[in-house]
């Protein structure tokens, strides 16, 4: 039996191990099966070139609890070790690794989840455990190895009896991790980091029916039938799908296989995806995975963090920011790429040229997959139009290579249900709301119910009205008029109609000069100035008498204030509207020719109360106080 020390330049560097990675302890699993992993495929690739006379054959890797002896095992088929190779791997290699730690990392414990940077995959068990065997036997064929260390720089090396190729890897629980001897903490962790796995993994054995049984049928003498019970037989209980979805070709795979892969990856998701993306390249780097989209809500921030990050069908994290595009972090699916740097800062992601071309590819083949979806099947794309604006919507505000490419299938819908793309849209509006200014205005709802009457008086001059309702499309606005040359756009409610599109010809007053003075002085004696600034207007004698809006700049500020951007403090501003009082209407002259000065004030509240009703403005006490008034007035 050989002892020895580990070459280390600290005096112990398992209590620092502990200390820097205790918050992030449970991946000693995932690192151990992943080295399990590796020694398995690298000896695949030996037997397959001819340099190992070993039978590859079917391996599997095993976990196994020992509760009373409170152990856990990690067994494979792979490689093994020599007794040299154990002194070069475990004691020489990885502390080298340690080194490398220790310096970076010395002054701080905040850099959970480093170990694997560092070459440090198998020390980690010693974040759980504080003694640990390696049994090993190399596929070479010499002399298996046991190797022992209990947490100290001394360790021992001696020969073992093993025979079968391999290596198991003991883990002596310490005090205080006994969760790691629970059966259900395992499984959990199993499938959490280990779900798809390249090498079947084993922990424990399951009932299933027998493939090869045929249960008989027999008939008693009143002719009841009976059928024997299933024969049960006992197999391993292989708890991975080491050939999951993304790793195969998109031409192997059926729309089937794409939705029960969704399934897999989320059992608790009842909502079939809308449609999916197949990654799939190779070089400039490797990156393979499927996106999907699902249903999208208003509410951006529970959409995020549902797309997992894998390194070699290792799982890694499911917070893909600074990989993935931001305006992507809403779908879900499965990224895996060998070439992104784990285990470092967010900030070094960004900076990284790979990472910076990978988010680049993947906005691209995003934008080409929905362009294809838009060109083979634009019915089924418009159907689905509202449940993925947001993310494309996003994605033009965010990346300007998505925003290019958007403009061939990014889609404006009408109040009345017709799509357009914005090539479409300026086409078919650009004869008639094009001003006198010969900028082309842009018509938009964000509410057909509360914007009616004003959508209504658009159409009746034949003008098209955009139906615009997700929490960021005034960004998107902002973006649109500031990269388009001579459009605006304008809510049907910011202004009459005649003010919003202004052509060549005006309207003239009913009203004279002095008339529209005193109609303007009694106006705001009874209009609170503090809500609405009047604002007299010759309109068409049909248009409504009172109209409440609010202008454009200002309810787009807020808007997106409340939404991130915009001007400082417009979220915070009261609101303010504007009362368009229309000079031509009937009503306004029979408030002007109306003698008694109640009932000229009583005419102009019902009128401005008539006008808050249908913009959705009066409400609790107020609303209840009009309501009475106009029972009174029919008595």
């Amino acid at each position: 039996m050989a002892k020895g020390s580990i070459n280390v330049s600290v005096e112990n560097i398992f209590p620092l191990i502990k200390k820097f990675l205790y918050s992030d302890h449970e991946i000693f699993l995932r690192e151990l099966i992943s080295n399990a992993t590796d020694a398995t495929l690298k000896l695949k690739h030996l037997t397959s070139i001819g340099e190992s006379k070993s039978e590859y054959g079917e391996p599997k890797i095993e976990v196994k609890i020992d509760k009373d002896g409170k152990k856990l095992h990690i067994i494979d088929q792979g490689l093994g070790m020599t007794s040299e190779e154990v002194e070069k791997y475990i004691n020489e290699v990885a502390f080298s690794g340690a080194e490398e730690f220790l310096n970076k990392y010395e002054d701080s414990a905040k850099d959970a989840g480093i170990i694997g940077h560092f070459g440090l995959g198998f020390y980690s068990a010693f974040m759980v455990a504080d003694k640990v065997e390696i049994i090993t036997k190399s596929h070479s064929g010499a002399t298996a190895a046991h190797w022992t260390c209990d947490g100290s720089p001394e360790f021992t090396l001696e020969e073992a009896d093993k025979t079968e190729r391999g290596t198991e890897i003991i883990l002596h629980i310490s005090e205080g991790e006994e969760e790691f001897l629970e059966e259900s903490r395992i499984r959990e962790l199993l499938t959490k980091y280990n779900k798809f796995m390249p090498i079947p993994i084993k922990f424990g054995t399951k009932e299933v029916n027998d493939p090869d049984f045929t249960p008989k049928t027999t008939t008693d003498e009143d002719g009841k039938e009976t059928t024997e019970p299933h024969k049960q037989i006992t197999v391993d209980d292989i708890i991975n799908n080491p050939n999951p979805a993304w790793t195969k070709q998109p031409s192997d795979l059926e729309e089937d296989d794409y939705k029960n892969f969704y399934r897999e990856l989320y059992p608790m998701q009842f909502e079939e995806p809308l449609f999916n993306i197949h990654l799939n390249v190779d070089y400039p780097f490797n990156l393979t995975g499927i996106l999907y989209f699902p249903k999208m809500t208003n509410d951006l921030n529970i959409q995020k963090d549902k797309i997992q990050l894998y390194q070699n069908q290792v799982f890694v994290t499911d917070n893909v920011e600074g990989i993935v595009p931001e305006f992507l972090t809403m779908l879900r699916g499965v990224i895996d790429s060998p070439d992104i740097p784990l285990n470092v800062s967010r900030s070094y992601l960004q900076a990284d040229g790979a990472v910076k071309k990978i988010s680049s590819y993947i906005t691209r083949k995003v934008a080409d997959k929905l362009k294809s979806l838009f060109n083979n099947n634009r019915e089924d794309f418009e159907a689905k139009w509202d449940d993925i604006k947001i993310v494309i919507e996003y994605g033009m505000l965010s990346e300007e290579k998505f925003f290019e490419k958007a403009e061939a299938f990014a889609l404006y819908p009408t109040v009345d249900g017709k799509y357009y793309t914005f090539e479409e849209l300026t086409n078919a509006i650009k004869a008639k709301q094009t001003d006198k200014d010969d900028k082309m205005v842009i018509l938009y709802a964000s509410n057909k119910d509360e914007q009616h009457a004003y959508i209504e008086a658009a159409k009746g001059k034949d003008y098209e009205v955009l139906l615009l309702d997700s929490p960021i499309v005034s960004h998107l606005m902002q973006k649109l008029e500031t990269t388009k040359e001579n459009i605006s756009f304008a809510r049907v409610d910011a202004d009459h109609i005649d003010n919003l599109i202004k052509k060549d010809d005006t309207t003239i007053s009913k009203l004279s000069e002095d008339e529209k003075t005193t109609l303007d002085t009694l106006l705001k004696e009874v209009i609170p100035s503090e809500k609405f600034m009047v604002q007299l207007e010759a309109m068409d004698s049909n248009a409504s008498p009172f109209m409440i809006t609010q202008p454009e700049f200002m309810r787009r500020m807020k808007e997106m204030q409340q939404t991130g951007g915009g001007m400082f403090g417009m979220g915070n501003m009261p609101e303010i509207y504007n009362l368009i009082v229309n000079t031509n209407h009937d009503l306004v002259s029979d408030i002007l020719n109306t003698e008694a000065k109640e009932d000229k004030e009583r005419l102009i509240n019902q009128s401005l109360d008539l006008a808050r009703l249908s913009q959705g403005l009066l409400k609790g006490e107020e609303l209840t106080n009009f309501i009475k008034r106009s029972y009174d007035m029919i008595k």
